[in-house]
């Protein structure tokens, strides 16, 4: 499978829980190394586990060395204050991250990019941008930042 193959398969995980995720956006997420899938997940109902925490339990100890194909930037805090997913991502040896979207709330802003950064992994967005937007159209970025929800 290619890059826009994984893609649009965690366009159409994430696609599957709008609606169900109360105040967080739907993501999804799959973990894939040398094109085949290891793992995946979706933001779930009421907004957790977030997609990227679902995916990395799935994949355990094989995400080591994989890339993690993400509708929107990871998060880089958490309201809970549990671990973020950029952080996570970087814990379990994820060696790229290729989001789809950006994410304007206060707990990604790029940061989410920054933290993965930081850690040596390679972080890339862009890919399918505009497909996996039309999840985010009440979300992103304005009315979330002036509406809060």
């Amino acid at each position: 499978m290619t890059d826009e193959d994984l893609m649009r398969r965690a366009i159409a995980l994430a696609a599957g829980q709008v609606g169900r995720t109360g105040d967080n956006p739907a993501v999804g997420c799959v973990i894939a190394r040398d094109g085949q899938v290891i793992a995946e997940g979706a933001t779930g109902d009421g907004g957790r586990p977030h997609a990227e925490e679902a995916a990395l339990a799935a994949a355990g100890a094989a995400a080591r060395g994989a890339t993690a194909y993400v509708t929107l930037e990871p998060c880089a805090e958490r309201s809970s204050g549990a671990a973020s997913c950029s952080a996570r991502l970087a814990a379990a040896g994820v060696a790229r991250v290729v989001a789809a979207c950006a994410d304007a709330s206060v707990f990604a802003a790029g940061r989410g990019a920054e933290t993965l950064h930081a850690h040596g992994v390679q972080f890339d967005r862009g890919l399918l941008n505009q497909e996996a937007a039309l999840l985010y159209s009440g979300y992103l970025p304005a009315k979330y930042l002036e509406s809060g929800r």
